[in-house]
């Protein structure tokens, strides 16, 4: 079958994140299986218009960040009308409202809905106008078909119109295998405490870093690395705070790393703390529990379906860095609930594959 699929990035592009990670997997697998992909999505800075990458998908680049939604629109109108059997309209914070003008078979794909991530990462009034007039869209969207990754999503769909039985959830998937006996798995000498992730508004950097500087009062040789995308001026004022910390000694910050030493970062790390306003499904969370590092999270949508708490991880019963420091202090100072916790979150990450959200959506494609 062909497969045509319209998302504002792609894998390559350098704002890509999990849900990209998802994308690429899922159309690498669909490729491999003998059907056909074309990726429509939006352009960057130093991009090709069209490729057809290594995996075998081809991608189709047109407008950039805002522009891509009626670009797309025009693309499809004038050479892709009649080339699907299906169509994807991933939904990363806009649709592209597909409904209105694909005639194929069609589903949407939507990881998260935004809601308070526009106070984040827009400016007012943008952001104000964003919280607004999602709800509207929604609605207008409610009869579509839909794909997810949480039970979370699902039911912040279903309080805006979309049917149960029309929203069905696939697994996520991991980028690593899991280690292979999460018992020797070899630590930092001293209690480190992990952040990955871009430092973005939405993701609260900060109030992790004022959790450790709690955490130290109580663990005073404990450390915090922070690793992901630093550029922006969410991340400035975040190292900005850093310089001025006490602490400043015990925290580094590593910026963009490699698959590779994200992986090390993961199996030398004690805890990772994940501060996220939502999540899809919180994809960090499994991907560390895979190589024996459990989480310790805030209480919301996304990252309550990646950790069961007190069985894989703890989450946080107030959102705040006095509570997350509580939390990561009983994670790090019982040892014999910590291996605990460690031996269940890296046993359900091996059930969280790929393998299974590939067969979970081309079953959905093949009954719409």
């Amino acid at each position: 079958m062909r497969i045509l699929w319209m998302t504002w990035k792609d894998q390559s592009n350098p704002l890509a994140g999990g849900a990209e990670v998802v994308q690429h997997e899922l159309a690498s697998r669909l490729v491999a299986d003998g059907h056909e992909v074309t990726i429509l999505t939006g352009g960057y800075h130093g991009a090709g218009a069209e490729e057809v990458v290594e995996a075998g998908y081809r991608v189709i680049r047109v407008g950039g960040r805002y522009s891509v939604y009626w670009h797309a629109y025009r693309y499809y109108r004038s050479n892709l009308i009649g080339w699907a059997d299906y169509v994807i309209d991933e939904m990363n914070t806009i649709p592209f409202f597909a409904k209105f003008y694909v005639q194929e078979k069609r589903v949407m794909l939507i990881h998260q809905l935004c809601r308070e991530i526009w106070f984040y990462q827009m400016v007012s009034p943008l952001s104000l106008i964003g919280y607004l007039i999602e709800p509207l869209y929604l609605r207008i969207l409610s009869s579509e078909k839909v794909i997810t990754v949480s039970q979370s999503t699902k039911d912040d769909l279903m309080r805006y119109g979309f049917h149960e039985e029309d929203i069905q959830i696939i697994s996520e998937g991991i980028e690593m295998m899991p280690v292979g006996d999460v018992s020797v798995v070899t630590k930092s000498e001293k209690p480190t405490v992990l952040c990955f992730g871009a430092m973005r508004a939405m993701k609260r950097t900060l109030e992790t870093v004022k959790a450790f500087e709690l955490l130290k009062k109580s663990i005073p040789d404990a450390r915090l690395v922070i690793a992901g995308d630093d550029s922006g001026a969410y991340a400035q004022k975040v190292r900005s705070y850093i310089e001025r910390s006490p602490y400043k000694v015990d925290i580094t910050i590593k910026g963009r790393v490699s698959t590779q030493e994200k992986i090390s970062l993961m199996r030398q790390s004690h805890v990772i703390a994940v501060t996220s306003i939502k999540e899809g499904w919180g994809l960090i969370v499994t991907e560390a529990a895979s190589q024996g590092t459990p989480a310790v999270v805030y209480n919301v949508d996304g990252l309550r379906d990646s950790v069961r708490h007190g069985d894989t991880g703890l989450i946080c019963g107030e959102n705040s860095p006095q509570d997350l420091a509580r939390n990561i202090e009983k994670m790090l100072t019982d040892k014999s609930y910590y291996s605990t916790v460690q031996e269940n979150g890296w046993q359900w990450s091996k059930g969280v594959t790929f393998e299974k959200g590939y067969e979970e959506i081309f079953e959905v494609l093949s009954t719409i």
